[in-house]
């Protein structure tokens, strides 16, 4: 089966790779690391005065081309059955399945094995599925 290739790559470019932390998080342990925002009615981060640490603002979006794209170059379409998965016989170079969470082994099997006559790719194609041994 041929490789799927999404119908126009765009290079994806990140503004900012690295987290924003949690405002005092290197200071105490109590503090995580997940950012939440400053809410102090005194607050400097909140205030946002000179030499705070960085904040999330809008300008760090994304490209809207390029937001939610794959590194394949292809969109997230989240299958649950069979019947889902024939949805993207026609958009297979848009979008790529990914296979629920909550699906079982044996639904699993059924939708690779369909996804592969419909030339749609699978992003966790090798998920919940173990090798079956012959003893």
């Amino acid at each position: 089966m041929v490789k799927v290739q999404p119908l126009n790559k765009l290079k994806i470019v990140k503004k900012r790779t690295n987290k924003f932390k949690r405002f005092q998080s290197d200071r105490f342990m109590r503090v995580p690391e997940s950012w939440r925002a400053p809410r102090g009615i005194d607050g400097r981060l909140r205030r946002r005065f000179r030499g705070t640490i960085p904040q999330p603002k809008i300008g760090f979006g994304s490209n809207k081309k390029t937001r939610h794209i794959l590194p394949n170059g292809l969109r997230k379409f989240r299958v649950y059955n069979v019947a889902d998965l024939e949805l993207l016989l026609m958009h297979n170079r848009k979008y790529s399945a990914e296979i629920a969470h909550n699906v079982s082994t044996r639904k699993r099997a059924a939708i690779i094995a369909r996804a592969e006559q419909l030339n749609v790719s699978v992003s966790n194609r090798n998920a919940k599925l173990r090798e079956e041994e012959d003893e």
